[in-house]
């Protein structure tokens, strides 16, 4: 199925007649068309979420009713479109999204009845819980981990080794949830399931990076650490390397797919001493006997592992900054051509008010100086004229010529044709008139005209 669909009309005239802009706006995002949700109503949804007049929960509950849609198509779309607004809306909206007692319960969804149906809902079953789980995730912690400062100074370098203990398993449930969407390149087969596939990408190079810089933290305190705290830290770094290797095999998909090899960061593992270094620790703790490594040999070898994690963190760096420049790029062609589009309009709004008053008669006598200020028409020739004698009133119903003379015109050399521009339009520029005749008027204006019969009442 391609194009909208009566339904889809239907629905977007419903929601015309009755004003709800938001409504329609969410109803043109989850069409039936298989595509990925068009820019202009994703970008029209995130101007809504920082307006402080627009209802929140209405307008995740309008996203949450078109996921009870039936078409694996509408509701695909309907994550989609959530999962845009969670990334790049206002952070009321995930707010909202986290206080809900419950989000989508897609686990049994199934669309039996359309073309790639069996094959598209198991991968929106997948992609609902990690929607779920990045709103849980946001509950428990107060933070969207795609967007937490980051670097030396970042929230998770400087957090302390409680919070961090707590803290790292939530990063662990929230990176399953994305790395159990499984899409093989062959299954990634139109612009629906692409679209879906492109935000986890974005979101698990920030998720990792997040992550990455968290295990770095714990490594550096790790042989401070008390037994207990020793053993929690220890397994989470186990889990940490399995992630990275889940993560590699999900990198290598988005390459196949055609993402560019420069936004696909690098990712080094740290060398594997540096676990045997943490397990002899923790054993020496637990007062089994074992041969620690020294202080000299250990501290090289942390210093080792946390360079090359600290390489990796690097790279997502980069790739965070490639997006925000890309991002900054297209905000800046788009205000362009925005101002244009309201130049354009403005210079024919100005048009069409001096053209109006032109043809009432109304502009005065400052029109033409009002038009030739706006728009490039060559400058009309002046007439040059002198009249020696002038018309004297002297009552009753004769004119009586005090001196009697003709206008005599002078015109003003004549000026070879030249174009102008009006609204667009090449116009010739008016010539001069030359009249050579005397004029002439009569004695008595108010004479009846040859053959004019005058009635007296």
């Amino acid at each position: 199925m391609s194009g909208q669909s009566i339904t889809d009309r239907i629905a977007a005239a419903q929601h015309s007649m009755t004003g709800s802009a938001i409504s329609k706006a969410v109803c043109k995002a989850t069409t039936h068309e298989v595509s990925g949700p068009k820019k202009k109503h994703l970008d029209y949804l995130i101007h809504c979420t920082n307006e402080m007049n627009v209802n929140i929960p209405q307008l995740a509950d309008t996203l949450f009713e078109r996921t009870a849609n039936s078409s694996w198509v509408v509701v695909f779309k309907a994550l989609i479109t959530t999962h845009h607004l969670m990334m790049y809306g206002n952070e009321r909206f995930i707010q909202y999204l986290a206080s809900r007692n419950t989000l989508f319960n897609l686990n049994n969804f199934l669309d039996k009845g359309a073309l790639q149906g069996y094959d598209m809902s198991t991968f929106i079953r997948r992609y609902s819980r990690y929607l779920n789980e990045k709103a849980m995730s946001y509950r428990l912690v107060a933070v969207d981990f795609t967007k937490m400062k980051r670097g030396i100074d970042g929230v998770m370098r400087t957090m302390n080794t409680e919070k961090l203990i707590k803290t790292l398993p939530i990063i662990q449930n929230q990176l399953d949830a994305l790395l159990d969407f499984q899409a093989n390149p062959n299954e990634l087969t139109n612009g629906v399931i692409n679209s879906a596939f492109m935000l986890l990408f974005k979101d698990s190079i920030r998720l990792f990076a997040a992550y990455n810089e968290g295990v770095i933290n714990l490594l550096e305190k790790y042989f401070d650490m008390k037994k207990n705290q020793c053993k929690d830290a220890l397994d989470i770094y186990k889990k940490f390397l399995y992630r990275m290797t889940k993560l590699s095999e999900f990198l290598k998909v988005a390459e196949q797919v055609g993402i560019d090899q420069g936004d696909i960061p690098d990712l080094s593992q740290a060398p594997s001493s540096l676990l045997e270094a943490l397990e002899q620790h923790l054993a020496s703790l637990e007062g089994k006997k074992t041969k620690e490594l020294n202080a000299d040999t250990r501290a090289s070898t942390l210093s080792s592992a946390v360079s090359s994690l600290s390489s990796t963190g690097m790279s997502f760096s980069r790739m965070d900054e490639k997006e925000k420049q890309q991002a900054l790029e297209e905000e800046q062609a788009r205000l362009q051509a925005l101002k244009n589009k309201e130049d354009r309009a403005s210079f024919r709004d100005m048009i069409s008010v001096l053209f109006e008053k032109l043809a009432s008669g109304g502009a005065g006598e400052n029109s033409e100086t009002q038009l030739s200020a706006h728009l490039p028409l060559p400058p009309r020739p002046e007439m040059q004229w002198s009249q020696p004698g002038e018309k004297k009133l002297t009552g009753g119903q004769n004119w009586q010529n005090k001196t009697m003379s003709t206008t005599q015109w002078s015109p003003a050399p004549v000026v070879p044709p030249q174009m102008g521009q009006m609204g667009g339009v090449p116009v010739m520029a008016p010539q001069p008139m030359m009249y050579n005749q005397p004029v002439l008027r009569p004695t008595n204006p108010f004479a009846p005209m040859p053959g004019a019969q005058m009635q007296f009442m």
